[in-house]
């Protein structure tokens, strides 16, 4: 299966599903569904959460769109030249720290996504204009006819103070993405991921509606809510946004499944990994390196540290990692020189981290990580999840909570020492040479190398020739080995730095596929 055809397979299924049949929920909504649309409506998280559950006791009914049928064909490059018009800013004038602006429908944005303010309390929805926008090189719409919006950014001063400029997005299905300071855009999040590589494909949710609290004066933070709707569940997000060194954003979810659920991924973060020095077979490239993220960094439950390099298989590959109230989990951009990446126009180097903290016991599950093949980078091939192991059922509200940051260098690492580069290459036949570069307290000191023991292992073929030696360079300790995977397929390696007084640092996992 490649990327396109899982890409097509699972967009059929989620856009164009029939409607599920309803099933009976707790308690109707207290609040009228038209009044979070209404403006002078009061507001409240509750009231999206009745609103969330009075649909959820309803049959899914797919979203009616009034994009122009000339928009729905616009190419990316022609679609970009869309811009917001600077003076119609929200919160432009009134000193409040950010401003906001609607992004038009059109290109792959065709589901029309309702946009209202939240001030003093009550409901303002932004009309479905088209002089929200300069069209550019895109066909101009009639004046007189509603022009659907697909979400928003927002703009705050990050870098500079007298220089604000974009740092949140949220558009398209329920992704958002989010910078800290000096960086661009990179990696994305999801609301919800649902039956993600299953053989049905997988269904998309979408943010029918999303709302955003004015800040109070002076206040670092910005508040949304979004209305989440699906074929089988409907859900209400808060997020509370606070941009800086360290963006963090903090999520609040409460699902209503219209059917059993049993794979659902919390804080879905999706990314791109082309190649590295790890996995560039049939790259031939000017560029040493092209990713978004490199690597998945997990924090068990139970203390260990994992840092697990991504790569680009050549068939889709899914990996569990079993787990009972993880402490942390994300992907992550550890090369963080130029010279590597090589390429001025993206500036790979600056893409942030993004690093979940559970807040809350979020009992068994599994992490899932899936590494989907791709020839090409603008394609996120990348998806990372938490999979609760209960299935959500109907009837039960299911709640959860995480903080997300946006990052250079994420708040919690491992101590001692930390995997700092993964290279991969030939060692004659099918026999393949790896280097480890781990850097970090417990491995900075050359004294200290002849104490420690690399342990490699494979969960099939050999490993041979294995040399641990400090590695000055980067003041860390080095790993060579080969392994001989004989005549399979796909090896799990796994490598530990020890000491007569235990472990150091992460745990380095890497899968070997032919």
């Amino acid at each position: 299966m490649n990327r396109r055809e899982l890409l097509t397979g699972a967009a059929a299924v989620a856009l164009f599903a029939a409607s599920a049949r309803a099933q009976e929920q707790p308690k109707p909504a207290t609040t009228p569904a038209q009044d979070l649309f209404a403006d002078g409506s009061p507001f409240s998280r509750e009231a999206v959460q009745d609103l969330a559950r009075s649909l959820a006791g309803r049959g899914y009914e797919e979203p009616k769109g009034f994009l122009p049928q000339s928009f729905a064909d616009l190419p990316i490059d022609v679609y970009r030249t869309i811009q917001p018009k600077p003076e119609r800013a929200i919160w432009a004038n009134d000193s409040r720290g950010f401003t906001l602006s609607p992004l038009p429908g059109g290109f792959i944005y065709r589901q029309p996504v309702r946009i209202g303010l939240v001030e003093d309390g009550a409901v303002k929805m932004l009309a479905d204009e088209t002089g929200w926008f300069d069209f550019g090189k895109a066909p101009q719409p009639q004046a007189d006819k509603p022009f659907p919006l697909s979400g928003f950014s927002s703009r705050a001063a990050i870098d500079q103070p007298s220089e604000p400029r974009d740092f949140l997005t949220f558009q398209g299905a329920t992704i958002f993405r989010a910078l800290a300071r000096g960086q661009i855009f990179g990696a994305s999040s999801r609301g919800l991921a649902i039956d993600v590589g299953e053989a049905n494909g997988e269904e998309f949710p979408l943010f029918r509606a999303i709302w955003i609290e004015r800040p109070s004066q002076g206040s670092d933070a910005l508040t949304v809510h979004a209305l989440l709707d699906s074929r089988r569940v409907t859900g209400a997000y808060r997020f509370l946004i606070r941009p800086g060194e360290i963006t963090t954003i903090d999520v609040e979810l409460t699902l209503f499944a219209r059917e059993k659920l049993g794979h659902v991924g919390v804080a879905p973060m999706s990314s791109m990994f082309l190649f590295g020095p790890n996995d560039r077979v049939g790259f031939d490239d000017v560029r040493g390196e092209v990713h978004r993220s490199d690597g998945l960094q997990i924090w068990y439950g139970g203390g260990e540290w994992v840092w697990r390099p991504l790569a680009n298989p050549n068939e889709l590959q899914i990996s569990v990692f079993g787990d009972n109230s993880p402490r942390g989990f994300g992907l992550f951009q550890r090369e963080r020189a130029f010279r590597p990446y090589n390429d001025l126009a993206r500036r790979y180097d600056r893409m942030p981290s993004v690093w979940i903290q559970p807040i809350g016991d979020w009992g068994e599950g599994q992490l899932q990580l899936v590494e989907i093949p791709t020839d090409t980078d603008i394609h996120e091939n990348i998806v990372a999840y938490w999979r609760p192991k209960a299935p959500i059922e109907p009837g039960k509200p299911f709640n959860m909570t995480y903080r997300m940051h946006w990052c250079w260098t994420p708040p919690d690492r491992a101590a001692g020492a930390g995997v700092v580069q993964t290279a991969c290459g030939t060692a004659g036949g099918k026999r393949r040479r790896f280097v480890v570069d781990f850097q970090g307290e417990g491995v900075a000191d050359p004294a200290r190398a002849p104490a420690i023991r690399p342990n490699v292992s494979t969960s099939v073929g050999t490993i041979r020739d294995v040399v641990g030696v400090a590695n000055p360079d980067i003041k860390g300790y080095r790993v060579a080995f080969t392994l001989d995977p004989s005549n399979e397929e796909l090896c799990e390696l796994r490598l530990t730095l020890e000491t007569d007084a235990g472990r150091i640092g992460e745990t380095w996992l890497y899968r070997w596929t032919a």
